[in-house]
């Protein structure tokens, strides 16, 4: 299998009805470019004006989350009669920031006997521990909560109830066609919740729980001689959960996450702020959460134990809170080391694979670490745009990891190959699941054929979607700023890329030791361009050429400068 290097450029709209275009300008004061580009992301102007406004007031009523009544009764009993409350986390950064949520949220709210239990990834493996529920019982707690797991713990939501447990599971995962026996599954992607929006992170399913318990605390007059906290402190932690698990930045996400990195950047959080120094991250964005603070989150719960992220965003003194940062830090450098040792395998095993494996790729490995062949797996989807698992095998067994392209539901592909797994779990674009090392021929072949049945070669093409074509005359300093209005971006919610056509590139110069600088040039008008990772493409920069750029406004010293992004660079064909 080789690697696929050549990109479909195909407008995200193929029939935006701009007739309406000029009344969406006056509505909304934007520019003729960003009221096109939100036609064109199918807003009405009612729309466009809330996606604009991302108001913590327009969030829908958390009770119409299933089952929420039901655990919110139980949670206030508990709170009510001083009960010890255990929350179960997952070692992911959904799982570290909603168990850090629900640790430090139920105790604002005023709970006293609360812990937290977060699996060891090569220990425990995924989901909720029968190890964990009985050690729970033992220390006389009969409330657990679990967050971003749980959704198909059915054996250990019945030992749960055997030990006398009452098991309240939030979870955001795919749910299996019976649910587990548990006094409360909250899950919006349940078929009968009435919860507006499906694609929560399980941080979010946690924090809709926090708002929905203070409510009915608020109405039973539990306040009246306590203070009630304000949930929007916890928003930093709804952001970092929601956009590390890669869930749509659409919707509620777009608005708890919009508020969240606000927070993130004024860094009132002493683990924040020791993250961010250790990082070197000066300004906060989706980009800084994705890739430099999440992975050191993450870093945790790969390398040793995800419990070391939940003390860091709990900590409240300064300098341990750094000490903790610097040891994650290094987690993450050999995080890097252990990725780049498997990459270099995983590579060399693809090019071994047989003629018969064109549409998934799916890779064993002894040796291999479970903590970072998801990583890998992302590495691999990116080179060869096909479905990925990698299993990292060990004894008679093996853990896998899977990714996969738009146009391909992973969890629906793994469902219809479930005869060669263990277990399995996950969503449409990213997925696990625990297998015996002679099961993995045929699941590779049964994943191979099912993605066959699924896939058409146009899917096998990587696409980059854009937004219409950009005239560079139009660009100017408040049109950008009324496209950075549109932010947070990220899954569901990409920047905007817009193509700039029949344009030359002067004074191309080499920057660094893989990007290009240039001015790009469209008749009369001109930009600076910026091209990273591009430099070993100098020379398709070369006479009259098609540009697809982020545009955006470069910040130095105080001064604004319009700048283009460029993502891609193709000749032009005239028409």
């Amino acid at each position: 299998m080789q690697p696929v290097t050549e990109r479909l450029w195909v407008a995200r709209s193929q029939s935006t009805d701009l007739t309406g275009l000029d009344d969406f300008c006056a509505h909304l004061q934007l520019s003729h470019l960003v009221a096109r580009l939100l036609i064109g992301r199918n807003h009405s102007i009612e729309s466009a004006r809330q996606f604009l406004a991302a108001r913590l007031a327009d969030l829908p009523d958390p009770f119409l989350l299933p089952d929420m009544e039901t655990a919110v009764s139980r949670l206030q009993t508990a709170l009510v009669n001083g009960e010890k409350i255990a929350i179960h986390g997952d070692y992911d950064v959904d799982g570290i920031t909603g168990t850090v949520l629900l640790f430090a949220g139920l105790g604002a709210l005023g709970g006293h006997e609360l812990e937290y239990h977060i699996p060891l990834r090569l220990r425990d493996g995924y989901g909720l521990s029968a190890e964990a529920l009985q050690d729970a019982a033992g220390r006389g707690t009969r409330v657990v909560v679990s967050v971003d797991c749980g959704v198909s713990a059915h054996a250990e939501a019945a030992l749960a109830g055997e030990l006398g447990i009452d098991l309240i599971i939030t979870d955001h995962h795919q749910p299996p066609p019976t649910l587990p026996e548990a006094l409360a599954v909250i899950n919006p992607q349940r078929p009968e919740s009435r919860f507006p929006f499906s694609s929560l992170a399980g941080v979010g399913v946690a924090f809709f729980l926090l708002v929905a318990l203070r409510k009915s605390l608020r109405d039973a007059g539990w306040f009246d001689k306590r203070e009630e906290p304000d949930l929007r402190q916890y928003l930093d932690l709804v952001a970092l959960g929601t956009i590390a698990d890669l869930v749509p930045l659409l919707n509620i996400n777009r608005t708890l996450t919009r508020h969240g990195l606000g927070l993130l950047e004024s860094g009132q959080r002493a683990g924040v702020r020791a993250l961010k120094q250790v990082a070197g991250v000066k300004m906060v964005n989706c980009g800084v959460v994705g890739f430099q603070l999440a992975p050191r989150l993450n870093a945790a719960g790969r390398m040793e134990d995800a419990g070391l992220g939940v003390a860091l965003l709990l900590e409240e003194d300064m300098v341990r809170a750094l000490q903790a940062a610097r040891y994650l830090d290094q987690c993450n450098r050999e995080r890097r080391d252990l990725e780049k040792q498997t990459l270099r395998e995983a590579e060399a095993a693809v090019a071994d694979l047989s003629a018969d494996h064109t549409h998934a790729i799916i890779l064993g490995g002894e040796g291999w670490h479970p903590g970072v062949i998801g990583i890998v797996a992302s590495r691999l989807v990116e080179r060869y745009h096909r479905p990925t698992v990698l299993i990292a095998l060990a004894g008679e067994g093996g853990k896998g990891s899977a990714r996969s392209i738009r146009g391909y539901h992973l969890y629906a592909g793994l469902k219809a190959c479930a005869g060669h797994l263990a277990t399995f779990g996950g969503h449409e674009m990213a997925a696990g699941m625990s297998l015996g090392k002679e099961q993995v021929a045929g699941f590779a072949a049964a994943l191979e054929a099912h993605a066959r049945t699924e896939l058409s070669a146009e899917d096998l093409m990587p696409k980059l979607l854009h937004d219409g074509v950009l005239l560079l005359e139009d660009l100017d300093l408040e049109t950008l700023r009324q496209l950075e209005g549109l932010a947070p971006f990220g899954m569901g919610n990409p920047e905007p890329l817009l193509v700039v056509e029949a344009a030359r590139a002067m004074q191309v110069q080499a920057v660094g030791d893989s990007h290009l600088r240039f001015t790009a040039c469209q008749g009369a008008f001109s930009h600076p361009a910026i091209a990273f990772g591009m430099l070993d493409r100098r020379d398709e920069f070369r006479g009259e050429i098609d540009l697809l750029v982020s545009p955006q406004i470069n910040r130095y010293q105080g001064r604004e400068s319009i700048q283009l992004r460029v993502k891609d660079v193709k000749r032009h064909e005239p028409v």
